[in-house]
């Protein structure tokens, strides 16, 4: 199973977010998941919100572009991003 995968509109990109941490990045490659560390809470979303804006800004594309498909209460997500291609989404996210 790929971390990137493309959809119709663009990709699906499956996350292990670790939140609370010090600084926010996208830590690589941990199994078939992008580790994506955010310094916000895991509670009330805000740590969904923050990783929807890190990929937004790693990606180029708006933030309303992101959005947490599945595990929004999990650490393993599976989020969509609209308006990017797989192969620039893994070029872009350091993957290839």
């Amino acid at each position: 199973m790929s971390v990137v995968e493309s959809t119709e509109g663009g990709v699906i990109v499956r996350v292990k977010a670790v939140p609370g941490a010090k600084r926010e990045q996208i830590a690589g490659v941990l199994g078939d998941r992008l580790k994506v560390k955010v310094s916000a809470p895991a509670e009330g979303g805000k740590a969904n919100a923050a990783i929807c804006a890190l990929l937004a800004a790693a990606l180029g594309v708006k933030k309303s572009d992101v959005s947490v498909e599945t595990g929004a209460t999990n650490p393993e997500k599976v989020v969509r991003v609209i308006g990017v291609g797989a192969g620039d989404a893994e070029r872009m996210l350091g993957l290839s």
